[in-house]
C-alpha cells in the first residue's frame, strides 16, 4: 500500500497514518513482522509510504497504543505479542466501515443482543456468589445516579459488562470493551433524560431478579426486551440507522 503524498488524507479521506497503520497491522498478524522483530525504520517508512515524517511518527504512535509494538525512547519499536483487545482493535476499522453504511449500526447492535442472550443465560445457570455480587454492586451503583446522565451511562455499561466476566473467558470482556467502543458514538450522542435512565434501571433490575432466581429463560426474555427498548430508543434518535 502507498500513499501518494505527505498531507493529513488521502483521496478517500482516510488520514495517511490510518493507511500506514492499516498496513503494518496486516504485515504483523501475518507474520511477515514476527513478535520481537523491529518494525521498519522511521526513515525506511517515510520513503515506503512517501509520507512525512509527522505522519510517520504518529502512525508509530497508533500501533503503540494498540498494543501491536513496544516504542520506547531511543530504541526501534518491536513488534509484541498481539492480545484479544489488540485484535479485536485491528477489527475496529472494518467495523467503522460497517457502521458508516445504511443499516451498519442495526447489525452490530444484533450481534450485541445475540451475544448478551448466551451470557445471561449462563449468567442464570451458572453464576457463582462472587458474580452475583458483582452484579448486584454494578446495579445499586447504577441505580444511585438516576439524575446523573453522564454517570448513568457509564454504570450502565458496567452493569452490562459484568455479564461478560461470569463465564471466566477473557474473550467475552474483550468482545464487550469493543462493542461500547464501536457503539459508543451513538450511545454517546443520546439525549440524556432520567425518566429514560429509570426505564433502563427498572430493566436492569428485572434481568438480575430472573438471575437470581436461577431462570434462563425468564433472564433471556428480560434481556431482549431491554436491548430491544434500547435499539428503538436509537432508532427514535437517529435517521438512517
Amino acid at each position: 500500500m502507498t500513499i501518494q503524498d505527505d498531507t493529513p488524507n488521502d483521496a478517500n479521506g482516510n488520514r495517511a497514518a490510518d493507511n500506514v497503520v492499516r498496513a503494518l497491522s496486516e504485515s504483523i498478524y501475518s507474520g511477515e513482522l514476527p513478535v520481537g522483530a523491529p518494525i521498519p525504520s522511521e526513515r525506511e517508512i517515510v520513503e515506503k509510504f512517501q509520507i512525512s515524517r509527522t505522519v510517520a511518527r504518529e502512525a508509530v504512535s497508533i500501533l503503540s497504543s494498540k498494543g501491536l509494538i513496544d516504542a520506547r525512547p531511543r530504541y526501534r519499536p518491536v513488534v509484541r505479542q498481539p492480545d484479544l483487545d489488540a485484535a479485536l482493535g485491528v477489527m475496529g476499522g472494518l467495523v467503522q466501515h460497517m457502521l458508516s453504511r445504511p443499516g451498519g449500526v442495526k447489525q452490530l447492535f444484533d450481534t450485541r443482543i445475540f451475544v448478551e442472550t448466551g451470557l445471561v443465560r449462563a449468567a442464570a445457570t451458572d453464576a457463582t456468589k462472587d458474580d452475583i455480587s458483582n452484579l448486584r454492586a454494578a446495579l445499586e451503583a447504577n441505580g444511585e445516579c438516576l439524575d446523573d446522565s453522564n454517570r448513568f451511562f457509564e454504570t450502565d455499561v458496567a452493569f452490562h459488562g459484568a455479564l461478560y466476566m461470569i463465564p471466566g473467558n477473557p474473550v467475552f470482556p474483550a468482545i464487550h470493551r469493543s462493542f461500547s467502543d464501536w457503539l459508543g458514538g451513538q450511545w454517546g450522542m443520546m439525549p440524556r433524560k432520567p425518566d429514560r435512565n429509570r426505564r433502563n434501571h427498572d430493566a436492569h433490575q428485572a434481568i438480575f431478579k430472573a438471575i437470581l432466581s436461577r431462570d434462563p429463560d425468564e433472564a433471556e426474555a428480560e434481556l431482549v426486551s431491554h436491548l430491544q427498548d434500547a435499539w428503538a430508543q436509537v432508532a427514535d434518535t437517529f435517521d438512517g440507522v
